[in-house]
Formats: C-alpha cells, structure tokens, sequence
C-alpha cells in the first residue's frame, strides 16, 4: 500500500510541504525499511497551522452543536468503511500485528468521534433560581488546544484528543510522535471528507522543539499531552507559563493483583494482555503482578505455557499475537531492563532473548519491591511477578509508587474486590479484567502519572469553560 503521504502537514484543510524542515525518516519495525519520509515543521509551518486553527474555530464554536455532531459520526463511519487499510498502514507504522490494529486502533478512534458526536447536542448549562433574579451557566469552549500524542496508539490517541475537542467546539494543532507520524494526517484527511471546516484539526510534524513551539503560543488556550512522565513534566511548566489548561496521561507502573481465590486462567490471560499486547508497549500496562504465595508456582506454570505459545514473527500476517518493539531506541532500553533484571537476582522465568526489534515475551519471578524492573516503567514484553500474603501488606505495596496510572484487581470475593480497589492509589481501576479502556468510561491517572481525563463524560470538562450569567430581575439597591 500507498504510505508517502501527499505532504508531511495539514494546515487549513490541505496538505502543506515545507522542505526547508529537518527530515524526518519514517520507519517500518519490522524490517527496518523507510516507508515514508517527512519534514519537521518550520516556525512558518507552525504558524500557519495555529493560524488557521484560531481563525476556524470561531464559526466553528458558532454552530449547533448538532451539525457538529453529524461531522464527527461521518468521519466515524469512513472509519469503519477503511478499517483495513488504516490498520494496515497503523501496523506498518507502528510494527503492531495487524490481528490488534484491526480491532483496537482505528475502531476505537472511530468509537470516540461516534461518542462525542452523540454527546456534544446534551451537553448544557444551568439555571439557579434566586428569587426574584436568577443566574445561568454556560458551558464554552476553551479555543485552540494543542494535542501531542505518543507512538504507542498514534491513530487512536489522535482521535481521543480530537473528537471531545472538536465535539465541544475547539480547534486542534495535533502534533504526532516523530516516530509515528502517518495515522494523524489519515484523520485530518477524513475529517475533511466528513464536511469538516478547514483549519479545525491541522496536524503537524516534529521533535519536542516544534511541541515547545506550539505549548508556549500566547493564541493556545489547552494542551493534551500522552507521554512519558520526563516529558510531561516540561510541557505541564511550559503550559503553567501562560495558566493554560493542561490534560497530562503520563507513564505508570501499574499493580496486578491475584489473590488466592482467583479464576487463575482469566488472571494469566489478563496479565499477558497487560504486559505483552502490543508488545508491551502499553503506558496502563499491569507490569507489577503481585500473585497470593499459595497460588504463585501454580500461577507462574500456567503463565509459563501460554507466553511460549505466543506466535511472534511479520505484524502483517493475520497469525502473528505478537510484533517488534517500535524502535531501536525502545529495543535498547527494554534489553537493558531485562539484563539488569538478571543482574539483581530476579527468576527468569521464560524469555528473555531478542532478535532485531523483537524481543520475547519476558517473566521474571522473585521480583521484589526494590529491583529496578519493579520500580521503573520498561514499555516493553516483559513482566515482573512478585509475592505477597496479606491483603493490607499488598495493598501498602501496591502503593509505594510514584506513578498512579492503573490498577487490577483479580479475586472470586466481590467485597474484597471492592475494599482493595478503593484504597489503590490510581486513576483507573478493573476488576476481574485488564485494560479495557471503552470510550464511554473516563481513563487517566493520579500522582505523577497525570491530571485530568481522558474520554467519558469526564472528558468535556477538560475541554471547556464554564461562565456564569446572574440576571437582575428589577431595580438595583444601592447603598449610596
């Protein structure tokens, strides 16, 4: 398939080239080869794209939020309709198996603009009686945001930025990750093609100078950042700088929690999908699996049979569960982890080894509270298994973390289930499951793992502003 894109942005409704910009090399992971290549945006670049944005999003916000909606619902329907050319190029971007793109990345980008679209004609204000006067709210939008997406789910972190930004009706500078560019400008495309205004969602390409660039724009009312905690820390003070509003989903290190009453079977399918789906690369990913003492060899057998029937090999062969890791970079950090957990004195349970950007789905056992591969985030294949005995000793431990992005909890008690679950410190927490993340239902994190909300209802506050109206029914009594 076609992946050179017509230009490397989209501004004001058309693809804008600008070749004065540092190249930008798109790579396939899976075999290294360069599907595409792209330019930085320019100071020009992004002025043009914030230009455009602030200029559209006035007649924009001025429309029924009704004739809004239709936009976004068309733009989810063209979704649906080209879900196996867009997973295909996701998978080529990204070096995911075209057996997850299919069904977790551009459908769940089409789930967002179809929710949101539902949404957007409910959302109003209220009145306050107050005698014989009365005030009322209204619920606006912000302006401009800026979105800054991660390369994990490129396609679908874009429309999770865009469709409750547009929906609410702002205006959208999305800048994808350098390292997966191509799914953003399928979307600005589409959105055209649904009756979109030009100049609401532009998109444009770049490293962290260009993301600089946009977060410090006095015409930028909000930044949505998905990213490394690193990372989040220097948008959120650039943000600060001019009191914009900030949506930050940041990293984690996630507990899984498998108490001794388990369905075992759910709980090793869970914990495989929360650290090798995606190969790993999952930022809500369960990568601390704290499993009863009396269940743990019992546990770690089971695990132990299923991870080597992993199926790993081309992501566009419908057979494959299992990619390469997205870059060399990410490779050489994750292969690190794993020999530093070697080194610390963790079981290696199965995997371990690694070929070009593949590396095996990876147990450590023996993993305590203090080793590296307990306490930093890997983004990658491999899982550290940990003991516990107590319900209240797990709990503490679950805890002791800075990050506060995820939980699960996996347990035959519904009452403990719902006790653990209101003592763990994160922002999004399963029970009996792991990582589903429906668009109906708000997803975000707590302590350094980020502020405010993704999807749900929560979502639309994080996108706009409230203004109160008082309204004086008749004479003003003045004192003087």
């Amino acid at each position: 398939m076609r992946t050179q894109p017509q230009a490397s942005h989209f501004i004001d409704g058309a693809y804008v080239e600008d070749a004065a910009g540092a190249p930008l090399a798109v790579l396939n992971p899976a075999t290294g080869d360069t599907i595409a290549r792209l330019h930085e945006a320019t100071p020009a670049i992004i002025d043009r794209a914030l230009a455009s944005a602030a200029r559209a999003q006035v007649a924009w916000a001025a429309l029924r939020p009704v004739e809004r909606a239709r936009i976004l619902r068309r733009a989810s329907d063209i979704i649906r309709d080209r879900n196996a050319d867009l997973s295909l190029l996701e998978t080529l971007d990204t070096g995911k198996p075209i057996q997850e793109t299919e069904v977790a990345d551009w459908p769940s980008g089409a789930d967002a603009l179809e929710y949101y679209a539902g949404l957007a004609p409910s959302v109003t204000g209220e009145t306050v009686p107050l005698g014989p006067d009365f005030a009322y709210s209204i619920r606006e939008p912000l302006g401009v945001c800026v979105g800054i997406g991660a390369w994990n789910y490129p396609s679908q972190i874009a429309c999770w930025k865009a469709a409750p930004a547009l929906a609410m009706g702002n205006a959208m500078v999305f800048k994808p990750s350098e390292t997966t560019p191509l799914g953003a400008l399928k979307l600005a495309d589409i959105l055209m093609e649904a009756g979109a205004p030009a100049g609401i969602f532009n998109v444009v390409q770049g490293m962290g100078a260009v993301g600089a660039a946009l977060v410090t724009d006095p015409r930028v009312a909000k930044v949505s950042l998905t990213g490394s905690v690193p990372t989040g820390r220097k948008v959120y003070a650039a943000a600060a700088e001019g009191i914009r509003h900030v949506t930050m989903e940041l990293g984690g290190k996630s507990p899984l929690i498998v108490f001794a009453d388990a369905d075992l079977d759910s709980a090793v399918g869970a914990a495989m999908l929360g650290n090798f789906y995606s190969s790993g690369q999952i930022c809500s990913n369960g990568t601390r699996v704290f499993v009863h003492r009396d269940v743990k060899e019992d546990f770690l057998s089971r695990l132990k049979a299923r991870a080597e029937a992993i199926v790993m090999g081309d992501p566009t062969d419908p057979a494959t569960q299992m990619g390469p890791l997205v870059s060399a970079a990410q490779h050489e950090k994750v292969t690190a982890y794993v020999a530093r957990a070697k080194a610390e004195g963790a079981r290696l349970v199965t995997g371990g080894g690694s070929e070009g950007l593949f590396v095996q789905p990876t147990v450590f056992a023996d993993v305590t509270d203090t080793m590296t591969l307990a306490c930093e985030e890997v983004f990658g294949p491999v899982m550290a298994v940990l003991d516990f005995d107590i319900e209240e000793e797990v709990i503490a431990r679950a805890n002791a973390t800075e990050f506060g992005l995820a939980a699960g909890v996996f347990t035959a008690d519904i009452t403990r289930a719902h006790r653990v679950v209101a003592r763990l410190q994160a922002g999004t927490v399963w029970i009996n499951a792991y990582n589903l993340t429906p668009v109906e239902s708000s997803f975000g994190g707590v302590k350094l793992s980020g502020v405010g909300r993704e999807n749900g209802k929560a979502a639309i506050e994080h996108y706009t502003q409230l203004k109160s109206v008082y309204v004086g029914m008749g004479p003003v009594d003045a004192p003087y």
